[in-house]
């Protein structure tokens, strides 16, 4: 699973600059996308997908934390009805089954990063230019030092995930 890198930026010239400077450092254009408000050309850019523009990622999120949320719940019922049913001897497998879940959530919120467009809803009403940029774990911080180095205008925006397969 790739990182997706948010900044935000004053113009559609400054992106087009970033975009050729990310691409002479390897980054792949398929994992490089702009977003902006209805009427900003962005002419040149690699345009976010409709999935990308929709926060796809975001509702995702919310699925799978409600889902374990529910497994949980039902594996904390099956503990009651086996433990007051007089069948005490299986109480291990939804015991198993909510640490399970437990630490999945656990893992979820705390390791993987959580940035979605929504927090950049109020630069992009003021023109602004949001740049999502797909990189692997290990270069998160080498490509967030460039940009900022070589672009100061460049408002960091923080980090998401990404899933390419899913084109999200």
């Amino acid at each position: 699973m790739n990182r997706r890198l948010y900044f935000l930026f004053p113009t559609p010239l400054q992106v087009r600059s970033v975009v050729s400077e990310l691409k002479g450092a390897g980054i792949d254009v398929e994992g490089i996308h702009a977003v902006a408000r209805q009427g900003i050309r962005l002419d040149g850019l690699p345009v976010a997908t409709p999935q990308q523009r929709r926060d796809v990622a975001r509702r995702l999120e919310r699925w799978l934390w409600r889902a374990n949320l529910a497994v949980f719940a039902l594996a904390l019922v099956l503990l009651l009805a086996f433990v007051a049913g007089g069948h005490p001897q299986w109480a291990w497998a939804p015991l198993l089954l909510m640490l399970a879940t437990f630490v999945a959530g656990e893992r979820f919120s705390t390791q993987v990063p959580n940035t979605h467009l929504d927090e950049f809803v109020e630069g992009m009403a003021h023109d602004e230019v949001l740049l999502m940029v797909d990189v692997p774990k290990r270069r998160v911080a080498e490509i967030e030092a460039m940009v900022h180095r070589r672009h100061p205008e460049a408002t960091v925006g923080g980090v998401g995930w990404a899933v390419g397969a899913l084109g999200i």
